[in-house]
């Protein structure tokens, strides 16, 4: 049985409902899901906007996060999505999921797939201040 069911980096809007949708499983009994969204602020300033980036490598460095963590836990199924290109306040800039059999497991594993992620996958965040000025970040 494949776990990993979706494992994307894309343009455009990012669905909860997709992920959710991805993970659903009859034999389990927890699903964890984490969404980050952007905010209008980082260390004390104003954000208006960000842009993300990525290597031509992401993709695959996304599917060997997942892959790990998959290894890692008794999941039952998988989803992570990043999106690519610019992004307004508010808007999803990525989604995890898992299901797992407990409750407990679903939420340690979606906590790695997250951290692994954003520690792993070559993606960069070009930040847009209020004041004008922007600064590109290392990391999803």
């Amino acid at each position: 049985m494949n776990v990993i069911r979706l494992a994307e980096l894309r343009h455009g809007p990012l669905s909860v409902d997709e992920a959710l949708s991805a993970v659903r499983d009859p034999a389990a009994g927890g699903i964890a899901l984490f969404t980050g969204a952007v905010r209008d602020h980082d260390h004390g300033r104003g954000v208006v906007r960000l842009s993300y980036a990525a290597h031509p490598s992401a993709g695959t460095a996304l599917r060997r996060v997942a892959e790990k963590v998959a290894a890692g836990f008794d999941i039952r199924a998988l989803a992570a999505v990043h999106r690519l290109g610019e992004l307004d306040v508010g808007e999803l800039a990525v989604v995890v999921a898992v299901s797992c059999v407990h409750r407990g497991e679903a939420f340690d594993a979606c906590r790695v797939l997250i951290d692994e992620l954003k520690a792993t996958v070559p993606i960069w965040k070009h930040q847009q201040f209020g004041d004008g000025a922007s600064e590109w970040v290392n990391g999803a």
